[in-house]
């Protein structure tokens, strides 16, 4: 299955990658993407991945970049936006639906770890320090958009901005953590209905006047066609917990991987990694 994943991630790189080349550089856009989504799909740190050793003989390029040429490339514009854009092309190739769901995802780093900016704040079983995953999540795990928060930054508010990405009209799904009056005003003046527990059901609605985006969420709630909506929000609980349950997924932050733009660009591999997996299966269930 591996290597199935790395021709699916060759071939949308380099095809992508003809639109965003470089002159006077030695290695290009594409190759630097290569080598660093070799050493994430391989779970090692990318100068794992600059020495020929590590590559079978029938998929080592002619010449590897150096640590350093890749440190400093893994910075330039033109290899970030060349992510994005193979980003949004596999996006692209899987379906939208008009149902999706709002969470985040903890990237705990060690209680020891020298991080200035992992933040600490409550992850799964209490509190810890790292970064969280914020993202948007189709009904079948395809991801729509996301954004990269120390541990202790709101979901709610982080959702305001994470909502303006995503084509507009449907359904948000999010826990009792996005029931938010200003989350509910957003996704209305984007087209879409949120459905968010309220956060304290025994105190009913509150005293303070209630916006109708939010007051139509618990209406609805309140509803079988409602309650069996929400139910769906389990697809973007199957995304996260599926992104650590095969090689190449998104485990734990290795601890080679610290500081917000390490952090960013690897969770931008494994996250390229699950859009080919998707991509397959979807094809082999066609």
């Amino acid at each position: 299955m591996e290597g199935e994943l790395w021709k699916g991630l060759y071939r949308i790189v380099t095809e992508v990658g003809k639109n965003y080349r470089s002159p006077w550089v030695q290695f290009g856009n594409s190759l630097i993407v290569l080598v660093f989504l070799w050493a994430v799909l391989h779970d090692r740190p990318v100068s794992w991945a600059c020495r020929k050793e590590n590559w079978p003989a029938g998929q080592r390029p002619l010449a590897l970049p150096s640590p350093a040429t890749m440190s400093r490339r893994l910075r330039r514009l033109r290899v970030l936006t060349l992510l994005v854009a193979v980003e949004n092309a596999l996006r692209a190739q899987l379906p939208q639906r008009w149902v999706k769901s709002l969470d985040a995802k903890p990237l705990v780093v060690g209680g020891f770890s020298k991080d200035r900016d992992a933040a600490r704040g409550w992850a799964t079983s209490g509190k810890a320090r790292g970064y969280k995953l914020f993202a948007v999540c189709d009904g079948q795990q395809a991801l729509d958009a996301w954004t990269l928060g120390p541990m202790n930054q709101s979901e709610a508010t982080t959702a305001v901005d994470l909502i303006a990405r995503v084509p507009a009209g449907g359904y948000l799904l999010g826990d009792s953590l996005y029931d938010s009056q200003p989350l509910h005003a957003a996704a209305h003046a984007r087209g879409w209905q949120l459905l968010a527990p309220r956060k304290k059901p025994h105190l009913g609605v509150g005293r303070r006047a209630q916006s109708p985006p939010r007051l139509r969420a618990l209406e609805l709630l309140d509803k079988p066609f409602g309650r069996a909506l929400y139910r769906g929000r389990t697809g973007i609980e199957r995304y996260f917990g599926h992104r650590g349950n095969f090689g190449g997924g998104l485990a734990p932050l290795p601890n080679w991987v610290r500081r917000p733009h390490r952090v960013a660009l690897w969770v931008q591999g494994k996250i390229l990694i699950k859009a080919v997996r998707l991509r397959q299966g979807a094809r082999l269930a066609a």
